[in-house]
């Protein structure tokens, strides 16, 4: 069922298309969703599903929102495969940073840690892994119980689908996972990152060079955790990261993504308070360099796309920064 809004433009960043973000990448990745995400999406509960779930973020209730296995399948079959797409392009417009932090081996394994969010991530991991020489290991960290989800995901991904019996010769000689699953490797830890100590980063990070993400989670963190936590958070993770590491931030752009600060609960953009913390502030052993800043970017769907239900566009924030220790 083909139920996308007729677009004018295609896809489109601020450094132009990756060939890994045409359609013959993005498709296959939604069909990953449609069959991973299938009884939830023809289940009758969904849409109360949906307005529970829409309820809770609008109320900044993160917890509830995410509460139990059932509303994160029907989050992941609504929400991240939109997510998914324009992560897996962020991710590929970026290969010569991800590729610094490999060694003189384009295939050495790519090492990331994602806070928060987890299916889209995972996603977009697998999509950076098939279309790259790169391995990737992904650790995703989480405070909800996303381990179901992710392995769900995780078998679509890399288990090639079901075909009919009926199917051409061709058909199942053409019949391959999304990725191959010796080029992925998953790891969930269930952990609120705001309570974890230096030394728990430190063991999470490993001792290589690596890509940390907090995708649509630090705006969170800052509601949810506190401007302390959030502060205290990041600037352990500096601490903990192995030195030339990157640090990739996406969020709502503008007013979307404000912290209320003190008192007075005075209201300050996302980025301001990131930059303050990592740029502004001095650190113990480390600096932090930005790389890449967006205050404002489209990912924009093609039109020929399909899906069970409705996606749409999606806005964003972006900012990539760098770790340097002596």
């Amino acid at each position: 069922m083909v139920s996308n809004k007729v677009r004018k433009k295609p896809s489109v960043s601020s450094k132009g298309r990756h060939p890994a973000t045409a359609i013959d990448h993005q498709q296959p990745l939604l069909d990953v969703f449609s069959a991973a995400f299938n009884e939830v999406l023809s289940s009758a509960t969904f849409p109360s599903l949906l307005r529970d779930i829409k309820r809770a973020l609008f109320d900044r209730e993160f917890a509830a929102a995410f509460s139990d296995e059932r509303r994160l399948e029907a989050y992941a079959a609504r929400w991240s495969p939109t997510r998914a797409l324009c992560y897996a392009s962020v991710l590929l417009e970026l290969v010569p940073h991800l590729e610094a932090l490999l060694g003189s081996d384009a295939a050495d394994t790519l090492h990331l840690l994602c806070v928060g969010g987890c299916a889209a991530e995972l996603a977009a991991a697998a999509a950076y892994a098939r279309v790259t020489p790169s391995y990737v290991g992904v650790t995703l960290v989480d405070a909800a119980p996303w381990s179901h989800v992710i392995d769900i995901l995780r078998h679509r991904l890399c288990v090639a689908p079901e075909l009919s019996k009926y199917a051409s010769p061709a058909a199942v000689a053409a019949n391959a996972p999304f990725v191959d699953g010796s080029r992925l490797s998953v790891n969930f830890c269930r952990h609120d990152v705001l309570d974890l100590s230096r030394e728990s980063l430190t063991e999470l990070a490993g001792p290589h060079p690596l890509l940390v993400t907090l995708l649509f989670t630090l705006n969170e963190m800052y509601a949810d955790g506190g401007l302390t936590k959030t502060t205290a958070f990041l600037r352990n993770l500096g601490e903990a990261l192995p030195s030339t590491s990157l640090l990739l931030v996406m969020d709502s752009p503008g007013s979307y993504s404000e912290a209320a600060v003190g008192k007075d609960k005075r209201r300050y953009p996302m980025q301001w308070l990131l930059n303050h913390t990592l740029l502004d502030t001095e650190a113990r052993g480390c600096r932090w360099e930005k790389l890449e800043s967006n205050d404002s970017l489209w990912f924009r769907l093609p039109e020929a796309l399909s899906y069970p239900i409705q996606l749409e566009d999606m806005r964003y924030q972006m900012h990539l920064y760098r770790i340097l220790k002596p």
